[in-house]
């Protein structure tokens, strides 16, 4: 897990310098995140604003986080307090993170719509697995709109489900994210 923060870390820190050579990097200016898990009792959403990440058009890479305790929503205080402490052990892995690389080679500068497909690491519960995730991508005037959707299943990153709640939660958790970047 350390090694993993420590890579991001770097990455994130590459960005930094690679701005100040002149690449185009974005960063979010605004950014969601909803999940939703739909099992037979219980439907339970929640959402975080507070997504945050950077896109390097140049070197076609990117890094984005977001903290577990920022969700929001849930059907009562109980179960945010039960998302966080039993379930994604908030305390312990504090972060979901995703970084890696565009694969289809798009100008973010030009105006246009794309559907673009990024392949990294995305992890969550100290647990990270290569996934590619295809995006909707509307740049306009020197912003980049991105929409995805996605499925996480808990079992693929060791977040257990016991028995008492297996028909309050479901095994297959739905996510949405939408961002808007710009030119740092």
């Amino acid at each position: 897990m350390k090694g993993r923060l420590f890579a991001l870390a770097i990455l994130l820190l590459s960005f930094s310098s690679l701005g100040a050579q002149g690449g185009k990097i974005f960063s979010i200016r605004s950014g969601k995140i909803d999940f939703q898990s739909e099992a037979p009792f219980e439907t339970i959403k929640a959402t975080s604003s507070q997504l945050k990440g950077l896109l390097d058009n140049d070197k076609k890479i990117f890094a984005f986080r977001v903290h577990v305790q920022s969700f929001d929503g849930f059907n009562s205080a109980l179960q945010k307090e039960h998302f966080n402490e039993n379930y994604m052990e908030s305390n312990k892995f504090p972060e979901a993170t995703f970084s890696g690389k565009i694969i289809e080679d798009i100008d973010f500068t030009k105006n246009g719509s794309y559907v673009v497909r990024a392949k990294g690491n995305f992890s969550i519960h100290g647990v990270s697995q290569e996934r590619i995730v295809k995006s909707d991508v509307t740049v306009k005037d020197g912003k980049i709109n991105i929409k995805s959707a996605f499925t996480v299943l808990l079992s693929d990153h060791n977040i257990p489900i016991p028995k008492v709640v297996k028909d309050k939660l479901s095994s297959e958790i739905n996510v949405k994210v939408h961002c808007e970047l710009e030119p740092r």
